[in-house]
């Protein structure tokens, strides 16, 4: 009645009138008080488990050796010489009239760079260019994992960051060498300590030899290196599974994350408010937070469906089979360097441009020299390690990836988004952000695709010390 008299009194209110106050106010009030909750929840940093892991062969010792070991990769004439005789018992298909690479890889063009690999291309050349930079081992929940360690020259009042780049499939360590000496050399007065892992199972880390072995086991190992390694703080960068790892990293151990910078990511993929965005944002981009780039790729000239759905159909087959029977299928191109080179360059065609499938040889402007493609393709053949790589994927797909942990959890340390336009899937801003909270910044990158480090070196490194340097400045 007080109430009711004061309101009265202060604004002259009727009776109906003062009833609609109250009830405007406590709704008012409800709302803000959901609000500040909401805030509250999205400042509190949450984490996944860091949990443990024993991955070796057979039982988990008492103790395992922590030393860091140097590592040199080696071939041999015997190597060599059988990878000679194989390609040379390879047989082929003709391919289908005016076919491009809409069936896969072309073997008109498969035959000739064959023939480069048997009669041009330098295995022994190409070890010596990955030996120039400092190889490791050291032993992690039971298994080698490999690891470049490059440390830039040192220079006064220089300052020096810990930065660990992580690859993904069907990549390599390899795909960050054009990279390294833009971040290791200074540029006002800021360098790179890089460190660039062998994710387990590919290449020269060892695979795991029992079933389980994800993104967060990964993540986990990789926090164990660089705990090693004397690094409490440190920067991150991924793309494809690299980007899945270092997410990982950062929801598991957010108070080592200076930074986390990524050329590939996820982003809100249900609600009815994404719904309404997929059918309406092309005509009204600015009603649910897109931009003119945004629609522009999100759409294309063909619209959301064939830009999206249909591509991801047709680009998707490789991850259905690895996901399900990846020994079957690894059998096959794990005892045949054609068909290995085949089932690994397409992407490198595909991935970088979709339009490269209506090419015969499938290039179109590839950024990529045979060398380098073929020397991605001997670290998987000479280690024999495709089938361990093609698993990653049955293990990260046993169960629906959206139920995990790490899927549900929002990232909270600062983190830089590159956008590539010819990524196979561009996710906008205002999506990202329902999964990273703490976007400092968000670029549309003018040209590349998938294979960010490897295509387009110079965009990413420069990108990278953008956002390193806006970070450290704001932070101090």
């Amino acid at each position: 009645m007080q109430a009711r008299e004061a309101l009265k009194q202060v604004f002259n209110l009727d009776p109906v009138q003062q009833k609609l106050l109250v009830a405007g106010s406590a709704v008012a009030l409800g709302g803000l008080f959901t609000c500040c909750y909401r805030v509250y929840r999205g400042r509190k940093t949450q984490k996944i488990p860091f949990g443990d892991g024993w991955w070796g062969a057979g039982e988990k010792p008492l103790s395992e050796d922590e030393n860091v070991f140097p590592f040199e990769v080696q071939t041999s004439d015997e190597e060599i010489q059988d990878l000679y005789e194989r390609i040379d018992r390879s047989r082929y298909t003709e391919p289908l009239e005016d076919a491009g690479f809409q069936y896969g890889f072309n073997s008109t063009y498969l035959k000739k760079v064959v023939s480069y690999w048997r009669n041009t291309f330098d295995w022994k050349k190409q070890v010596a260019v990955l030996n120039k930079y400092p190889h490791f081992k050291t032993k992690i929940e039971g298994l080698d994992v490999h690891f470049i360690h490059v440390r830039p020259r040192h220079r006064a009042g220089q300052r020096v960051l810990p930065l660990m780049l992580v690859h993904g499939w069907p990549g390599s360590f390899y795909e960050f060498y054009k990279i390294m000496p833009l971040l290791t050399d200074a540029l006002d007065g800021l360098s790179f300590e890089v460190i660039c892992p062998s994710i387990p199972g590919y290449g020269f880390s060892e695979a795991p030899h029992k079933q389980g072995f994800n993104t967060m086991d990964a993540a986990r190992v990789f926090h164990k290196l660089m705990e090693r390694l004397g690094f409490s703080e440190f920067y991150l960068q991924g793309g494809d599974w690299g980007s899945f790892i270092t997410t990982n990293m950062a929801q598991m151990k957010p108070q080592c994350v200076r930074g986390l910078h990524l050329n590939m990511f996820t982003g809100k993929t249900k609600g009815f408010g994404v719904l309404l965005s997929i059918m309406f944002g092309r005509y009204l981009p600015w009603l649910f937070g897109f931009t003119r780039e945004d629609v522009k790729r999100l759409y294309g000239a063909a619209g959301y469906l064939e830009r999206n759905l249909y591509e991801l159909l047709r680009e998707s087959g490789y991850m259905h089979i690895q996901a399900t029977k990846p020994d079957t299928a690894g059998c096959g191109v794990n005892n045949c360097p054609v068909g290995l080179a085949a089932y690994i360059l397409e992407k490198y065609s595909t991935w970088t441009d979709f339009n490269n499938r209506d090419l015969e040889d499938g290039r179109g402007v590839w950024k990529f020299t045979l060398d380098d493609l073929l020397t991605n393709i001997m670290i998987y053949w000479t280690t024999a390690s495709i089938v361990s790589s093609m698993r990653f994927y049955k293990e990260n797909f046993k169960t629906n990836i959206e139920n995990r942990v790490d899927f549900r959890t929002p990232v909270h340390v600062p983190t830089g988004l590159a956008a590539f336009p010819n990524e196979i899937r561009h996710v906008p801003e205002v999506l990202a952000r329902d999964k990273f909270r703490n976007i400092y910044s968000y670029s549309y990158m003018p040209r590349g695709g998938h294979f960010a480090a490897f295509e387009e070196p110079q965009l990413l490194a420069d990108n990278l010390r953008q956002f390193v340097k806006k970070l450290e400045k704001m932070s101090g």
